[in-house]
C-alpha cells in the first residue's frame, strides 16, 4: 500500500508522462517547401519537419488559412504549413473548386480532406512520412506519405459529392475528378485517384489507408462532415436538388400510360363497329323484307299526283294539270336548271359557229398565263416544304437563328468492319480481361485515321477560291485554337498515328498503350492527362471533349470497349443570310460526298451523310422519276386518243377515230395546268414537287372525264330535224355542261377552301389545283367545244382523222351504240339494281365502312424519313445505321427569350440550378424531366451558363482576373503580377455578384477559353448561348442545352416535341413573366418537320370537312336546290374518304402532309365519280327510283368508267415501277385506292343508294321536259 505522499507523486509522474506522449503525438511531418517535384516540375516537395505546429508569420497566410481552411483557425493559428504551402494548396484545388463548390457541403468535406493533410496541427496523428530525399545537408524532402482516413469520412465526402453536376458538359463532376466513369467511382477509388502520383496533379506520392479504427499506431482522420442537405456554419445553404438527390424528395414518377380501350379484352372500336354492323344488317334486311312484302300487295309510283289526275303517264301529256303540285324549291330549281341550260347552249352554239376566234383567243390567253413559268421557283428546301412561316416551330427556329446563329451543318460517317479482329486485353492493374471489339483493333483504327485525315485534307473550288475544311468548320476556341471540331474516338489520340502507337511494355506486360488510354478517356473525356507514362490528353485537338456516346455505337450501357461502330462527325458552320459562305460549305460537302462514295477499303463498311444529302437525293429522286411519270402519262394519253373515238365499222375506222381530238383534249388539260402554274408564278408563289407531280394527275382525271362526257353524249345523240350542227352541240352542251360545272366548281371551291390549311404542302397544292381545275373547265366548254365542232365537220365530210386534207368517197354512215354503253345499259345496270343484288351491295359497302371506322384511329401518324429516299440511295444505309448504332438523340435548346432579368437574385433563382435557386427553376425542371427520360424524352441535365458563370466568378477561383492597369481580362494561365482577382474573398465577395459586377465580368466569362487552371471558361461552351445587348450592358436571349433520348420512329420525334413544349410551358409559368412578352420555348433541328403532326388530325378533319362542306353547298345549288341529292353526294364521298383510311391502315400508309394532299385530291376526284350520276338521276323522269338509277348508271356510268377509271388505271400501274419509295407508297398505292374506291362507290354503291333513298322526281322539271319536247319524236331526254 502506497503512502498518501507517494500516491500523489505517482499521479503527478503519470500525468507528466501522458502529457509528454500527447505533445509527442501532436507534431508536424512537414513544414515549408524544398526541392522540385520529379513528377511536376512546376511544383515543389514539402520539407521534412517533425516539430510542433508553427503560427503563420504574415497576414497573407492567415487570410489564406481563413479562406481555405477556416476549421484550422485558432487564436494562435499554429499549423503545419507556411504561407507558400497554402498558396500551393489554393492553386492545386482550383479545378475541384470550380466543379464542386456549387455544392457547399461537398466542397467543405473535400477541403477538410486536403486541409487536414496539408496544415493540420494534429498532422502526425494520421499522416506518416515514409520516403524522403535529400534537399540539403540539413533538410530532407518528403517524397511519400501515408494518409490514414476514416472510412466513414470518405463515404460521407463521396455521398455529398456524387450527384454534383458539371453544367457545361451535362455530366457528373466526379466523371472529371474520379478518373473513371461515375457509375464505377467509389469513395476509395476517388481518393486514391486524387492522391495517385501518376495523375499529373500530385507532386509526391500519397498512399491513403481507410479504417474507422486506429491502425499501425495511427488514428484515422475523422473530422466532422456535412450532408449535402445540410447548411454550413458559415451560412451557406444546402445543395440544390440537381447536385444532391437526397434534397429532391421522392423520385418523380411519370403518369401512367393509358391502357388500350378494350371491351371484353378486345379492341373497343372493333367490338363497337361489329355490333353496329350486325345491328344494321338485322334492321336493314328486316326493312327490305317488309318493303318487299308490302310491294307485293300494293305497287306505288313516285308520280302519285300524276296518276291521281286521271291522266295517262306520258311525257307528251299536257303538264298544266300537275304544275301546281311542284313546290317552291322545285320550281326555283327548275328555273335555275333552265337558266344554265340556255346559257351553256348559247355559249356552245357560239363556240361552234366561231371556232377560230375561240381557239385563237384561248391560245393567246393560255400563252400569256403560261409565260409566268419564266418566273417559276421550285421549293426543295424541306423546311419550306413542311413548315409554315407562321407556325410556332418556324417562328421559334427563326428566333433561334437570328439570336444564336443557325444550327451547324453535320457531316457524319458511321463505320463498321467485316473483319473479325476482336480480342481480350489484360490490364496490369489486375482484374478480369477486358474484351475489345473488332472496330477498336489498332489496325482498324489506323485505317480509320487515314480516312479521317484524307477527309480533313479535302479541298473544293467555289467561285475560283479553294475551300478547305478549316474554312467552314466549327472551331469553338478560334482564334486562339483554329483546329476543327471532329467528334471522333481518334481525337482521344490527338488524331495522330504516333500517339495511337504509344506503348510502354516489357517482355511480360503492357503497362500503357492505346487500350489503357481509351479506357481512361471514355471515363474522363475532359481529362488533360491520362495519368499514364506518356501523359496523353483526352481532350480533342479542338479544345473540347469527345463524349463516348457521340463517337461510338453498338454497345450496351457503358461498355464502350464493346462498341461495334465508330461515329465520326464534322460539324460545319451554317449561315443564315450569307450565300457566299453557304456556297463554300455546299461546295466542300459535294466534294466530301464524292470522296466517300468512291472510297474503297475492304476492311471498312462506311455509311455516311452530309447536310445537303437529303435535298440532293430528293432532287435526284425527282429526276429519276420523270421517266416513270412520262410513261404513265403516255399510256393515259394513248388510251384517251384511242378510246375517245366511236368506230361504227371497219371501213370508217380512219374517219370515226378521234386521235387528234383526244390529243387536243390532253393539250387543253396540260394547258390548264401550265396556266395555273404560270399565274401563281407571276404572283410569286413557289412551286413544290408535290404540285408538279400530283396536279397533272388530278386535272387529267377531271378533264378527261368531262371530255368523254361531251364526246360520248354527242355520239349517242340524234340530230333533230332542221337542227344545225352548232344548235345540236349547243343543246348537248346545255345538257351536260351543268353537270360538268357542278363537278368542276365543287372541286374548285373545295380546293380553294383547302388553301386555308396551315400546312404549306397542302395550301400550295390546293391553290394550284383549284385554279387548274377551273381553267380546265373553261377551256373545255370553249376551246374543246370549238375543236369538237371542227372534228365533227371533218367526220361528216368523210375526211380521215389526222390526214384531214384527204377526202374519202362518201358511203352510208350508220350510228350504233358503243360496246361499253351497251354493256352498262343492257347488262351491268339491270344486274346491279336487281332486287336481290341491291341489299348485298349495301351490306358489303356498309361492312367496308364499319371496318374502316374501326381502324381509322390506328393509322400511323408521321413520315419515315427513309421513305423520302430512292431505293438505291446511300442515305438509306445511313438511316439504318443511325437507328442501330446511335446512342444519343438530337440536341435540344431551351431558349429564354429577350426580357428576363438575370442581374437580380430573383431573376437568377428562377433559372439557375445551384445553391439558393428555386426548386422549380428552369434548370431544375429540366433536370427533373431528365430523371423520367423515357417519358419526357430528355436524356441529360442541361448545360447552364449561369451556374458555370457563378462558379467562374467566385473570388476563391483563379478564373476571373483582370489587369489592374487596363481592366482587360486576364486568363488564369497568364502569370503576371498585374493580374488581380475580380472580387475579394470577403463575406460579401463570396455571395453572387451584384448587378454591376454581373454585367462587368460576364463578357470576360464568355471570352475565356478553358485551360488546366480554369476549366470553367465559357468561350467554348457558351459563346453563342448568351446574346449580350445594349453594348454588353444587358443580357438578351439565352439558351440552356440538353439532349433528347434516342429517337427512331416518327412517334418518338412527335412525343419528344410534345413533351418539350409541355415542359417549357411549365417553366414559363414558373418563371412568372407577368405582364411581360417573353417566354421559354424548346428548339431542336427536327421540330419544324414534326410540328405538323401535332395537329395533323385536326388539319385532316378541317381540310376534308371544309371540302365536303363546299361540295355540299355547291351541289345543292347546282342540282337545282335538291338538298337531299347533295346530302347523298357528300355521304358517298365521305364513305370513300373513310374507306381510304381503312386502306391506309391495311397498306401501312401513314398520315402526313403527302397523304393529306392525296386525301384532299381524293375528295375532288370522288366528285367526278358521284356528281354526274346523281345529276343524271335528278333530271331523269322515269317512273321509279330504280328505273331512274338504272338510266343514270347506263348513260353516265359508261362515261365515268371510261373517262376516269380506265384512263387512270393504266397510268397508275406504271407508278409501281418507280424507284422512289414515296411514289410507290403515297402515289401508286393511294392513287390506285382512290380510283378503285371511287369507281366502286360511284358505279356500284351510289346507284343502289339512289334506288333506295334518292330524291323524288322534281315535278317542275318533269313538266318542263314535257313542254320542251311536246310534239317531237324524242320521248325523253337523258339530261
Amino acid at each position: 500500500m502506497l503512502l498518501p505522499g507517494r500516491k500523489q507523486l505517482f499521479c503527478l509522474l503519470w500525468t507528466v508522462i501522458l502529457l509528454s506522449q500527447w505533445v509527442h503525438g501532436q507534431h508536424c511531418i512537414w513544414y515549408g517547401e524544398c526541392g522540385i517535384s520529379p513528377k511536376i516540375k512546376e511544383d515543389k516537395l514539402n520539407c521534412n519537419y517533425t516539430g510542433p505546429p508553427i503560427p503563420l508569420p504574415d497576414q497573407e497566410g492567415q487570410d489564406l488559412l481563413q479562406e481555405l481552411c477556416p476549421g484550422l483557425v485558432y487564436e494562435d493559428d499554429k499549423v503545419c504549413c507556411d504561407t507558400q504551402q497554402l498558396k500551393t494548396l489554393k492553386n492545386n484545388i482550383q479545378i475541384p473548386l470550380q466543379y464542386l463548390s456549387r455544392c457547399p457541403a461537398c466542397f467543405f468535406n473535400f477541403m477538410t480532406l486536403f486541409c487536414e493533410l496539408t496544415c493540420s496541427p494534429r498532422q502526425s496523428d494520421f499522416v506518416n512520412a515514409t520516403e524522403f530525399s535529400e534537399f540539403n545537408k540539413t533538410t530532407a524532402n518528403v517524397n511519400k506519405v501515408s494518409y490514414y482516413i476514416s472510412q466513414t469520412f470518405a463515404n460521407a465526402m463521396y455521398d455529398a459529392c456524387r450527384d454534383v453536376q458539371a453544367p457545361s458538359t451535362n455530366i457528373k463532376a466526379l466523371n472529371l475528378l474520379c478518373g473513371t466513369d461515375v457509375s464505377l467511382c467509389t469513395p476509395n477509388k476517388w481518393i486514391e485517384y486524387m492522391f495517385d502520383i501518376e495523375n499529373g496533379q500530385v507532386p509526391f506520392a500519397i498512399d491513403p489507408h481507410f479504417s474507422d479504427v486506429p491502425i499501425e499506431g495511427m488514428t484515422p482522420m475523422s473530422n466532422e462532415t456535412f450532408n449535402c442537405t445540410q447548411s454550413l456554419d458559415d451560412g451557406s445553404g444546402p445543395c440544390s436538388c440537381q447536385d444532391c438527390s437526397e434534397a429532391c424528395g421522392p423520385t418523380p414518377v411519370p403518369p401512367p400510360v393509358l391502357p388500350p380501350w378494350t371491351i371484353l379484352g378486345l379492341d373497343a372500336m372493333t367490338v363497337i363497329m361489329w355490333c353496329s354492323y350486325i345491328a344494321f344488317l338485322i334492321l336493314f334486311f328486316g326493312v327490305v323484307l317488309g318493303a318487299w312484302c308490302y310491294r307485293r300487295r300494293m305497287v306505288t309510283s313516285e308520280y302519285g299526283p300524276i296518276l291521281d289526275s286521271n291522266q295517262p303517264h306520258s311525257i307528251n301529256s299536257d303538264g298544266t294539270d300537275f304544275a301546281g303540285d311542284a313546290t317552291c324549291c322545285e320550281t326555283m330549281g327548275e328555273r335555275f336548271e333552265n337558266f344554265l341550260r340556255v346559257l351553256f347552249s348559247s355559249w356552245g352554239s357560239m363556240c361552234v359557229r366561231h371556232p377560230l376566234t375561240v381557239i385563237l383567243t384561248s391560245v393567246v390567253l393560255v400563252s400569256i398565263c403560261s409565260a409566268g413559268l419564266t418566273y417559276m421557283r421550285i421549293t426543295t428546301n424541306p423546311v419550306d416544304l413542311w413548315s409554315s412561316p407562321s407556325s410556332r416551330a418556324r417562328q421559334e427556329k427563326d428566333y433561334f437563328d437570328q439570336h444564336f446563329g443557325p444550327f451547324f451543318r453535320t457531316e457524319q460517317l458511321i463505320i463498321t468492319t467485316p473483319v473479325n479482329a476482336s480480342f481480350n486485353f489484360s490490364p496490369t492493374t489486375g482484374g478480369s480481361d477486358i474484351h475489345f471489339s473488332s472496330i477498336l483493333n489498332i489496325s482498324i483504327l489506323h485505317q480509320v485515321l487515314d480516312l479521317q485525315t484524307k477527309i480533313t485534307n479535302l479541298t473544293a473550288e467555289y467561285n475560283g477560291e479553294t475551300v478547305t475544311l478549316k474554312d467552314i468548320c466549327v472551331s469553338p476556341l478560334a482564334p486562339y485554337n483554329d483546329n476543327c471540331t471532329i467528334l471522333s474516338v481518334l481525337n482521344y489520340y490527338q488524331n495522330s498515328h504516333e500517339v495511337l502507337d504509344h506503348e510502354l511494355s516489357d517482355e511480360f506486360y503492357v503497362y500503357f498503350d492505346y487500350h489503357t488510354h481509351f479506357l481512361y478517356c471514355v471515363s474522363s473525356p475532359m481529362a488533360l492527362d491520362d495519368t499514364g507514362h506518356f501523359h496523353d490528353p483526352c481532350m480533342g485537338t479542338f479544345g473540347g471533349p469527345v463524349f463516348p456516346w457521340l463517337a461510338l455505337g453498338g454497345y450496351e450501357g457503358t461498355d464502350y470497349n464493346n462498341a461495334t461502330a465508330l461515329v465520326i462527325t464534322f460539324p460545319v458552320n451554317n449561315y443564315l443570310n450569307d450565300t457566299e459562305k453557304l456556297g463554300k460549305a455546299l461546295a466542300w460537302e459535294k466534294v466530301f460526298l464524292e470522296f466517300v462514295k468512291n472510297y474503297d477499303n475492304p476492311d471498312l463498311i462506311i455509311s455516311f451523310s452530309s447536310e445537303r444529302s437529303i435535298e440532293d437525293e430528293i432532287d435526284r429522286e425527282s429526276n429519276s422519276d420523270i421517266t416513270t411519270i412520262v410513261i404513265s402519262y403516255v399510256i393515259m394519253f394513248v388510251y384517251i386518243s384511242l378510246a375517245l373515238g366511236h368506230i361504227n365499222s371497219f371501213w370508217t375506222l380512219l374517219v370515226d377515230s378521234k386521235i387528234s381530238l383526244g390529243i387536243a383534249g390532253i393539250l387543253i388539260v396540260l394547258s390548264s395546268v401550265a396556266c395555273s402554274l404560270g399565274i401563281f408564278s407571276y404572283i410569286g408563289i413557289p412551286l413544290t414537287l408535290i404540285v408538279i407531280e400530283v396536279i397533272p394527275f388530278l386535272v387529267l382525271a377531271v378533264g378527261v372525264d368531262n371530255i368523254f362526257i361531251i364526246v360520248q353524249t354527242y355520239q349517242r345523240d340524234e340530230r333533230m330535224p332542221e337542227e344545225e350542227l352548232h344548235q345540236q352541240i349547243g343543246r348537248i352542251l346545255g345538257d351536260v355542261a351543268p353537270s360538268m360545272f357542278l363537278s368542276s366548281f365543287s372541286e374548285t371551291v373545295a380546293f380553294f377552301l383547302g388553301a386555308l390549311s396551315s400546312m404549306p404542302a397542302v395550301r400550295t397544292f390546293s391553290l394550284f389545283a383549284g385554279l387548274a381545275v377551273f381553267i380546265d373547265f373553261l377551256l373545255q366548254i370553249s376551246c374543246f367545244v370549238s375543236l369538237l365542232g371542227l372534228d365533227i365537220k371533218r367526220q361528216e365530210a368523210n375526211r380521215p382523222d389526222i390526214l384531214c386534207c384527204v377526202k374519202l368517197s362518201d358511203g352510208q354512215r350508220e350510228k350504233s351504240e358503243g360496246c361499253l354503253f351497251r354493256f352498262f345499259k343492257k347488262i351491268y345496270a339491270p344486274f346491279i339494281l336487281k332486287d336481290w343484288v341491291r341489299p348485298l351491295v349495301v351490306a358489303v359497302f356498309v361492312g367496308m365502312l364499319s371496318f374502316s371506322v374501326a381502324v381509322v384511329n390506328k393509322v400511323e401518324i408521321g413520315l419515315d424519313q427513309r421513305l423520302s429516299m430512292p431505293d438505291d440511295s446511300y442515305v438509306l444505309d445511313y438511316f439504318g445505321n443511325l437507328s442501330e448504332y446511335l446512342h444519343t438523340g438530337a440536341p435540344v435548346y431551351f431558349v429564354v427569350e429577350d426580357g428576363h432579368d438575370y442581374k437580380t437574385s430573383e431573376g437568377q433563382n428562377t433559372v439557375c440550378g445551384g445553391v439558393g435557386c428555386n426548386s422549380n427553376s428552369l434548370v431544375q425542371q429540366i433536370y427533373t424531366a431528365s430523371l423520367m427520360k423515357n417519358y419526357s424524352r430528355i436524356s441529360n441535365v442541361p448545360s447552364s451558363w449561369l451556374d458555370d458563370y457563378f462558379d467562374w466568378v467566385k473570388p476563391q477561383s483563379s478564373c476571373c482576373r483582370y489587369y489592374n492597369t487596363t481592366g482587360a481580362f486576364c486568363n488564369a494561365s497568364v502569370v503576371d503580377k498585374t493580374c488581380v482577382h475580380c472580387r475579394h474573398t470577403s463575406p460579401s465577395g463570396k455571395q453572387r455578384p451584384n448587378s454591376a459586377e454581373f454585367m462587368r465580368f460576364l463578357p470576360m466569362f464568355l471570352l475565356d477559353n478553358p485551360n488546366i487552371k480554369c476549366g470553367k471558361g465559357g468561350h467554348a461552351a457558351y459563346s453563342t448561348a448568351v446574346d449580350l445587348i445594349q453594348n454588353n450592358t444587358d443580357v438578351g436571349a439565352t439558351y440552356f442545352m440538353s439532349y433528347h433520348t434516342i429517337l427512331k420512329t416518327s412517334s418518338d420525334f412527335i412525343d419528344a416535341l410534345k413533351m418539350a413544349r409541355e415542359l417549357t410551358d411549365n417553366i414559363t409559368q414558373a418563371i412568372g413573366p407577368q405582364n411581360k412578352t417573353y417566354s421559354v420555348f424548346p428548339y431542336s433541328i427536327f421540330y419544324v418537320f414534326y410540328e405538323q403532326y401535332l395537329t395533323i388530325i385536326y388539319d385532316t378533319a378541317f381540310n376534308l370537312g371544309v371540302s365536303l362542306g363546299a361540295i355540299f353547298v355547291v351541289s345543292t345549288v347546282l342540282l337545282g336546290f335538291e338538298l337531299w341529292s347533295a346530302v347523298l353526294v357528300c355521304v358517298t364521298i365521305a364513305m370513300i374518304l373513310v374507306n381510304m383510311f381503312g386502306v391506309m391502315w391495311l397498306w401501312d400508309i401513314s398520315l402526313n402532309a403527302v397523304s393529306l394532299v392525296n386525301l384532299v385530291m381524293c375528295c375532288g376526284i370522288s366528285v367526278e365519280f358521284c356528281s354526274h350520276i346523281v345529276r343524271a338521276f335528278s333530271v331523269s323522269t322515269k317512273s321509279s327510283r330504280v328505273e331512274r338509277a338504272k338510266e343514270a348508271l347506263a348513260h353516265m356510268g359508261s362515261s365515268v368508267f371510261s373517262g376516269i377509271t380506265l384512263t387512270k388505271f393504266g397510268g397508275i400501274l406504271i407508278l409501281a415501277l418507280s424507284k422512289s419509295q414515296i411514289f410507290q407508297i403515297f402515289y401508286f398505292r393511294m392513287y390506285l385506292s382512290i380510283v378503285l374506291l371511287g369507281a366502286a362507290h360511284g358505279l356500284i354503291f351510289l346507284p343502289v343508294l339512289l334506288s333506295y333513298a334518292g330524291a323524288s322526281v322534281n315535278k317542275a322539271k318533269a313538266m318542263a321536259a314535257h313542254n320542251r319536247f311536246v310534239g317531237t319524236e324524242r320521248e325523253q331526254l337523258i339530261y
